[in-house]
């Protein structure tokens, strides 16, 4: 029975895009949605109002996403919005119920199999099977490179050509990969057990090669909805295929500029193809973002209009909708540590001016980055918590890393050199300090452990002091011993447990999360792109990292980078991602230069955006107007001619070009802002301190409506007869 009353609520506030999305017809619908847009409203609210106005039945709606909590986000709001009863769940969880319950029927009355939780025991024993020796974070991945495939489609016969095609950076070899593969298929069917990449596959055999359990299926799912539908692989999408069996009541949503885990076999291309496979489709556009300041869009903008490949055909532009906030901050820093000091001291502020600490966030490429962070932020009395991963000393490796170096206190000569002591410590535990072996878990164990290098390389900076006498003291290098109690020391202080505090992450765990106050650190060449993006289309991927990165902040930012790792290392550039800020007007470094890595300062070097849309100013002339060239100009004419006049004058005065005393792109901006302070004066770029005081009170006073013969009256020359 139709609801119009309540259908009419559902509408009520929804802009003219997400109403676009809402009432669109019965059909194939592709919901592009910025960050912040708004795109769960959009598609809980298209599922109330059709079910509301008698068009659907909630009950013949399946909602599908990729986390549960998403999932439950979705039914909590469609209950509020007066429609119980649709099946919103994990592709993972909709095709398990289906399995469980069709499981009689199609194994014969057997139960279904045993569900892995993980593929990690069976991996280390088929690596065995084919003369592999692997320990726990080689077998992650081999079971990561396993997944991957079986998501793909791809069979164990087929992974060597598939992972070529693909540039997998394998763990292994590839043939020996696919020994392992097999290796494990065999072994998970003698244990009778099924991983959750078979439970997506039962779920499509059970409809495909059985008539009676499609019919019942399809009989229940009518229309269908998919969130985040730019992060679907080809498993997922061959089961929605055979959901759908031909029809076309989908609804999809997702935003190319934030695919970022193509890794395990996600794909935005069903997303990109989406009209191209349905012909009738309507597109939608979301782009009011109503998370972050218009600052932060602009900046999220800037990063992201750079962006090449296929997902920058569906690139959105954000047009923030909250009132205007603080302009985020670009900070250069000589070290790490320092970078991480300065990040501590920055929450710890933030914390006392009222902003809780959960709705503070660190951001980082890489979780080894989290260590000089804890560390930094213990110091500074900040509690945090770590998001996506254990905290760092708590971490298996390096908690086995510690015990190596305690028992090398007992073996290595004390005169030793601190660093080369722990590089020799931690090759018992099979860390070389060479080139990082490939595979992502591998990897991560591997920058872990040489994380405690680059600790041992910075305490040793520090050299020990030995008191002789009472006055005189020596210094001494420090010790294997003293490292290793530090270590111990710093380990005690970090694990302490904290129920709310700074949330530090990765920024592929951040993804789906916001928070009022964001760092995103560590932005500099081989961390971000990462050394190990070597395609182009790596590379692009690790540009919409750090867009994902931007658009968590709601109202401040905060964007740094460290030219060394540790103090008097070898200097690093700034990540080619960060705007490409203006020397002309004085305002700051070149986030990209022309090959001189800029000099490391301790100062603020702050990113301008327009004052009309929002958008980040990269170009002189625009930085000094404030506003995008193409914005409508707000110039006040009369008093332009009147500043035009003045410097007329002050030029011939002075006898200098009229540019000298302040250029065309300075009046104007003076026209248009129309400053009334001293500090308003020096926000324009082209007038700092020395102008100010040469020019500032007489400008103000043209601003104010002086005439300009009260402040620079025109001279006189009589001629000799």
């Amino acid at each position: 029975m139709a609801d119009h009353s309540g259908a009419e609520r559902v509408l009520a506030g929804l802009d003219p895009e997400q109403r676009g999305a809402v009432t669109a017809p019965a059909g194939p619908v592709c919901i592009l949605a910025g960050a912040g847009t708004g795109k769960t409203r959009a598609i809980t609210s298209r599922i109330a109002h059709r079910a509301l106005t008698g068009e659907i039945s909630a009950r013949h709606v399946l909602a599908v996403t990729f986390t549960a909590r998403a999932a439950a986000e979705m039914r909590s709001r469609l209950t509020a919005l007066g429609v119980p009863g649709v099946q919103a769940r994990t592709f993972h969880a909709a095709a398990l119920r289906q399995v469980r319950y069709f499981a009689p029927r199609l194994l014969d009355g057997r139960a279904m199999p045993e569900l892995l939780d993980s593929k990690v025991r069976l991996v280390t024993l088929a690596a065995a099977r084919v003369g592999l020796r692997t320990d726990r974070a080689a077998a992650r991945d081999l079971a990561g490179e396993i997944e991957w495939a079986k998501s793909s489609l791809v069979e164990p016969a087929e992974y060597v050509v598939a992972a070529a095609k693909a540039l997998r950076d394998t763990p292994h070899e590839p043939a020996k990969v696919a020994e392992v593969f097999a290796a494990y298929e065999k072994i998970k069917r003698g244990n009778g057990v099924i991983d959750f990449e078979d439970m997506l596959r039962a779920a499509v055999w059970g409809i495909e090669e059985h008539a009676d359990v499609a019919e019942q299926v399809r009989a229940q799912y009518r229309h269908f909805v998919v969130d985040e539908y730019q992060d679907v692989n080809p498993l997922q999408q061959r089961l929605l295929d055979t959901w759908l069996g031909g029809r076309d009541d989908l609804t999809v949503v997702g935003d190319a500029s934030q695919t970022i885990y193509s890794f395990t076999g996600a794909t935005s291309s069903y997303l990109v193809d989406f009209p191209r496979r349905h012909r009738n489709a309507v597109v939608v556009r979301l782009v009011r973002d109503y998370r972050s300041t218009p600052q932060v869009v602009g900046l999220a903008n800037a990063v992201i209009s750079q962006a090449r490949g296929t997902e920058a055909r569906l690139r959105l532009e954000l047009r923030g909708q909250r009132p205007s906030g603080p302009e985020p901050e670009l900070r250069i820093f000589t070290d790490e540590p320092a970078e991480a000091n300065a990040v501590a001291a920055r929450a710890r502020a933030l914390i006392d001016a009222g902003t809780p600490a959960r709705e503070i966030a660190v951001l980082f490429r890489t979780n080894a980055q989290s260590e000089a962070y804890e560390k930094a932020l213990t110091e500074a009395e900040v509690p945090y918590v770590v998001r996506g991963a254990e905290r760092f000393f708590e971490r298996a490796e390096v908690r086995q890393a510690m015990v190596a170096l305690r028992a090398a206190t007992r073996s290595i000569p004390g005169e030793t050199p601190l660093p080369t002591a722990v590089v020799e410590a931690l090759a018992a535990v099979g860390w070389a300090p060479d080139t990082p072996p490939a595979g992502g878990a591998a990897r991560e164990r591997w920058e872990a452990l040489a994380a405690l290098v680059q600790l041992a390389e910075e305490y040793a900076a520090t050299p020990a002091v030995l008191p002789i006498g009472e006055a005189a003291t020596v210094e001494r290098p420090v010790t294997l011993a003293e490292f290793t109690d530090e270590l111990h020391r710093r380990a005690s202080q970090q694990h302490a447990p904290t129920l709310d505090g700074v949330t530090l992450a990765s920024l592929h765990s951040a993804k789906g999360l916001e928070w009022d106050a964001v760092f995103l650190v560590g932005l500099s060449e081989g961390t971000l792109p990462t050394t190990y993006a070597k395609t182009a289309e790596q590379v692009e991927e690790e540009r919409r990292l750090l867009y994902v990165g931007v658009t968590r902040a709601r109202e401040w930012l905060w964007l740094s980078y460290a030219v060394a790792r540790s103090p008097g290392g070898r200097a690093r550039r700034p990540s080619r991602f960060l705007p490409q800020l203006d020397r002309s007007g004085g305002s700051g470094e070149r986030a990209r230069g022309t090959g001189a890595t800029p000099r490391p300062e301790r100062r603020r070097t702050q990113i301008v955006s327009c004052r009309i849309c929002g958008a980040t100013l990269l170009a002189g002339p625009e930085r000094k107007l404030g506003r995008c060239a193409t914005c409508p100009s707000d110039i006040d004419e009369e008093l332009h001619e009147r500043l035009r006049e003045w410097r007329r004058r002050v030029a011939g005065d002075q006898r200098v070009p009229a540019y000298v005393v302040f250029t065309d792109a300075t009046l104007t901006a003076l026209a248009e802002r129309r400053p009334s302070r001293p500090e308003d004066l020096i926000a324009i770029a082209g007038i700092g301190p020395r102008k100010l005081g040469l020019y500032g009170e007489s400008v103000l006073a043209l601003v104010g409506g002086a005439a300009v013969d009260e402040i620079c009256p025109e001279k006189t020359f009589e001629i000799d007869p």
